[in-house]
């Protein structure tokens, strides 16, 4: 298997590239519906996050109110870096666990990892970071995810930067104009997915 990572700041149209990355053949392990599985209610990780911030951030329901939760960290440094090290590496373990069960095939895995800046994970055969001015990624928070642009300016800032980002970059792609550029430059990068070596064997290096 090759293992690659893909990331990009909130706003910067990461899952769009990664849509398109599946659709020429690549397995997506995407770390946003991993985090959400890993804090359902009765697991070890949601335990910790209602003792470490409170009754508050559960819903009527049970589950996380995520929204209760997200203005709590993303308003505080401390917090958030609680909220990273309680959440990241449950999600590193089942990561692990899904690269486990392609590490005897020709797969193409994509590590889809929002933080993957802040989490430092080892072990891939590249880095694939989609960029955007922060303007833009703004934007479209406000325009298609609804997000006010107070809101939106914080959660950006609140991640690495795009210099911090780029440096770990084997292949940058700008997503800041046409659907058609963004196209060619996802060819591209498969092209350079597929000349890649394989992979050594998943191992117990994606704790964090």
């Amino acid at each position: 298997m090759r293992t690659v990572g893909l990331t990009g700041g909130i706003g910067s149209g990461k899952s769009t590239v990664s849509r398109m990355l599946e659709a020429r053949g690549a397995v997506i392990l995407d770390a946003d519906v991993l985090a959400r599985e890993v804090v359902e209610p009765g697991t070890p990780a949601y335990d910790a996050i209602v003792e470490r911030f409170g009754k508050g951030v559960a819903a009527a329901d049970g589950t996380l109110d995520r929204a209760a939760l997200a203005a709590i960290v993303f308003s505080d440094g401390d917090a958030r870096a609680a909220l990273n090290g309680i959440v990241h590496p449950a999600v590193g373990v089942a990561m692990a666990e899904r690269m486990q069960a392609h590490a005897d095939t020709d797969d193409v895995l994509i590590l889809d990892v929002p933080l993957l800046v802040e989490s430092r994970r080892p072990g891939m055969a590249g880095v694939i970071v989609v960029d955007c001015p922060e303007d833009i990624a703004v934007r479209r928070l406000v325009e298609q995810r609804g997000f006010d642009e107070d809101d939106a300016r914080n959660r950006v800032a609140a991640q690495a930067s795009r210099d911090e980002r780029k440096a770990i970059a084997d292949v940058v792609i700008d997503n800041s104009g046409a659907i058609d550029a963004l196209e060619a430059q996802v060819d591209a990068a498969w092209r350079w997915i597929q000349s890649l070596a394989e992979d050594r064997p998943a191992g117990d290096d994606l704790e964090g």
